[in-house]
């Protein structure tokens, strides 16, 4: 039977940061295969903002144009497959996984693996959301909220921060309501302050997201009031997607997060993370791609044998 192939790099993951290491890994003249599972986070996300020169840019065209240039290189290769196991193997590891979208199965060796598979998220349980998710709901205050600006604005959420994450939208609207979807997550104190803000919350459950013509009109409450609202922000609970890590045994944090230094190297030696499956998790994408250039640097230089001070390593 014949070897598996064998690579200097593998990247797991073929969103911003595992694309933007590999195309720096590979004008590195580093021979690198990008697996990637094809099911991306923001696939229902219209348009991406704040991403220098692509500002207003499909997010799935993104992707499709950074599989593009990382093909070009003779050295590198892009393929839709789920990862099902990345595991020690010799002095280096083997990826292994199921092919996506008529796409071969992969079995694939490597002397250094990358993780960049983000995060998967789990929205509030209301019927409706998926409808307007990407459209007049957004999960990146940052990515979206001049788009939303000086609109009557709902967050929803029934997580910790939501207050937090409140104060941050008044910088686009004076028309706040947060809806805790019945969730004791706002205290008494953080109340009062967003009061003083004109920030209302409401914490009565929510029925649904309603609408006229595809466009968000308002949030029916579970007795019947609607509160009038033109679009909005969504608090998702976000997960690392790492299962087919588990048998690396890599440290993380206390949400699931992959632990790193500075320039992504994990706790196991030829394992790097990048972009959201690093602590604190979700960003915007132009940071994931700026995560993934950090960490093919130091992938390179720890294969050249260069300390991150610079030194030659004996």
């Amino acid at each position: 039977m014949a070897s598996a192939a064998s690579y200097d790099v593998v990247v797991v993951g073929g969103g911003p940061a595992g694309l933007s290491a590999a195309l720096n890994l590979a004008r590195a003249r580093r021979r690198v295969l990008v697996v990637d599972g094809n099911r991306p986070r923001h696939a229902a996300t219209l348009l991406a903002h704040g991403f220098l020169t692509r500002d207003g840019i499909s997010p799935l065209e993104l992707r499709r144009m950074g599989r593009e240039e990382v093909d070009a290189y003779d050295n590198a290769s892009v393929v839709f497959a789920q990862v099902g196991a990345v595991e020690l193997e010799g002095d280096g590891f083997r990826v292994t996984g199921r092919g996506v979208r008529g796409a071969a199965d992969v079995d694939v060796r490597a002397g250094v693996v990358v993780i960049a598979t983000g995060v998967t998220e789990a929205m509030p349980a209301i019927p409706s959301i998926r409808a307007y998710y990407g459209t007049q709901l957004h999960s990146c205050i940052e990515c979206d909220g001049f788009e939303s600006a000086d609109q009557p604005l709902a967050l929803i959420g029934e997580t910790p921060d939501l207050a937090e994450r409140a104060l941050l939208l008044t910088q686009w609207t004076d028309d706040l309501i947060v809806f805790t979807n019945g969730a004791d997550t706002v205290d008494a104190d953080e109340e009062r302050m967003l009061a003083q803000l004109g920030v209302g919350v409401e914490r009565r459950p929510i029925d649904d997201i309603v609408g006229e013509k595809g466009a968000m009109t308002g949030v029916r409450l579970a007795d019947g009031d609607v509160i009038d609202r033109l679009g909005g922000f969504l608090r998702p609970v976000w997960s690392p997607a790492l299962s087919f890590a588990d048998a690396l045994d890599l440290d993380r944090d206390s949400e699931g997060y992959l632990l790193t230094d500075a320039q992504g190297r994990t706790s196991l030696t030829g394992v790097y993370a990048a972009g959201e499956t690093t602590a604190p998790g979700p960003q915007q994408l132009i940071v994931a791609a700026g995560s993934g250039a950090v960490v093919a640097a130091a992938v390179n230089r720890d294969l050249i044998g260069l300390s991150v001070d610079g030194a030659a390593v004996l």
